[in-house]
């Protein structure tokens, strides 16, 4: 029995347990494999506004087509929403890995990464018509591994909810005022989640200065103070960072210039007058390639290219080409796919046969992933990060091409 498993023992039978505002998030054995599942949280299951935004978003989870989002499913059709269960991955809070590995945010593109990832989710959650609200570390999961950000539930489905800093709890600290006092809401209360998760991740770490200016502008307690857009936020970092770097590059270069004239003047050789001499008459020498001279006859050959190669550096061109095959099969698939949903007469469809489709549509685009991804031997996770990609891009082009049509 390893560590993880005798943990879940002591939490009957979960692991990675962690409280979202909807439930309890954990990891458990389902017919004997380990799956993510959440809890509804039993108090409100007798709020009729929750019940209903949890229906609403079980139905649009599915259609929100991101690298970074999670997606889920009612675990039985009962009359309440009981249980959810979670895609396959392994995945655990932010908090959980801060925990656990404090030194993660010293790793080289940690904060970064994350910033970006979060910006990347948010941005196409705006482009639906979602905010997420609650950026705190218990509702942020990271997939284990690759520490990558994703997403589960949305707070914009609850803002019905008379009390919401009852329904975040002890995470109501990381949601804008304006949604606790109920009042406007847009995508600027998703820029403040976003600097109050930031200000947690340097808990542990140094904070450069263009973090310091962005995070104290995005966690304003006034919304028309802050970011309008989390991208905002992630362009001001940049070029803040890009300027640092362009001003002690030039300081840099000006160091080493005045250094490099110092030098020049120091070691400045005093001109002697030269006799000219007349330079001898140069022979004219034989070319050996012109009297059909083979390098083979010394022995002298070229080798093949691969026989240099070490095998590290065949295994990572093996990697790259399976990788491009991938590419290049799972999007033609993804191509024929989608096309049968992104079409006017799909669209037109009821509702009712519109999600029955949509949901036969995304299971098989994610066989196909599995399927393509062990051909090529690729990792599930490495398959599924290109697959998102490949889906979130077509999706995208062809929601425009139906806009222009």
């Amino acid at each position: 029995m390893n560590y993880e498993e005798l943990l879940a023992t002591k939490n009957q039978g979960k692991m990675n347990v962690t409280k979202l505002p909807i439930g309890e998030y954990y990891r458990a054995q389902v017919d004997g494999k380990y799956r993510g599942l959440v809890d509804i949280r039993e108090e409100m299951l007798q709020n009729i506004v929750f019940t209903k935004a949890l229906a609403t978003e079980c139905e649009q989870n599915k259609l929100l087509l991101n690298p970074h989002q999670l997606h889920f499913e009612v675990a039985e059709e009962n009359q309440d929403i009981r249980q959810l269960r979670v895609e396959l991955g392994t995945y655990l809070s932010m908090k959980q890995l801060l925990d656990d590995q404090p030194a993660v945010v010293a790793e080289k593109g940690f904060i970064d990464q994350t910033l970006e990832a979060l910006v990347n989710i948010t941005t196409y959650l705006h482009q639906q018509g979602v905010q997420h609200i609650c950026y705190s570390p218990n509702n942020v999961l990271v997939r284990k591994g690759d520490n990558r950000v994703m997403l589960l539930s949305h707070g914009s489905y609850y803002l019905g909810i008379s009390d919401q800093t009852a329904f975040y709890g002890v995470d109501a600290s990381y949601v804008a005022p304006e949604v606790l006092e109920h009042g406007t809401i847009d995508d600027r209360c998703d820029v403040y989640g976003i600097g109050k998760l930031m200000e947690v991740l340097f808990e542990r770490a140094e904070m450069p200065l263009e973090y310091k200016m962005a995070i104290k502008k995005a966690v304003s307690e006034k919304p028309e103070d802050r970011f309008a857009t989390p991208e905002d936020m992630l362009k001001m970092v940049q070029n803040r960072r890009n300027t640092k770097k362009s001003v002690l590059t030039f300081a840099l270069a000006a160091g080493i210039a005045l250094l490099c004239i110092g030098i020049y003047f120091e070691m400045f050789p005093e001109s002697h007058p030269v006799e000219f001499v007349k330079p001898a008459a140069q022979s004219n020498d034989d070319d050996l390639l012109d009297d059909g001279f083979s390098p083979d006859e010394i022995g002298i050959g070229l080798t093949d290219s691969i026989d240099t190669m070490t095998v590290r550096e065949q295994a990572r061109d093996y990697q790259a080409k399976a990788e491009q095959i991938f590419r290049k099969n799972y999007e033609k698939e993804a191509d024929r796919i989608l096309s049968k949903i992104y079409n006017k007469d799909y669209m037109s469809k009821s509702e009712k046969k519109f999600m029955a489709e949509n949901q036969e549509t995304i299971k098989e685009l994610m066989d196909l992933q599995l399927k393509m991804g062990e051909e090529a031997g690729m990792t599930p996770e490495h398959a599924q990060v290109i697959a998102s990609e490949i889906i979130e891009r077509i999706s995208n082009e062809k929601k425009k091409q139906l806009k222009n049509k």
